[in-house]
């Protein structure tokens, strides 16, 4: 286990570059011209960047970019 010190400054920024990331994933994720084994590739690092996230963010910020079944796309 690590642990990491940070301001709120920093912690500000992380959860600013992890929302942008999970965004960017998450509209790719929707287009039918990328293949199925990258959307799963990229499924897979939604799922490590949400796990980071979720201990920087509030209950609220979180429930936003969880991940429902009735989000999921079909690849």
């Amino acid at each position: 286990m690590l642990g990491l010190m940070i301001n709120d400054r920093e912690k500000q920024e992380i959860e600013y570059l992890l929302k942008r990331e999970m965004d960017e994933i998450l509209f790719d994720l929707k287009d039918s011209r990328i293949d199925h084994i990258v959307k799963r590739a990229m499924d897979e690092r939604y799922k490590i960047l949400f796990s980071l996230f979720k201990r920087f963010a509030s209950h609220k910020e979180c429930l936003k970019y969880m991940k429902t079944a009735a989000k999921k796309e079909t690849y």
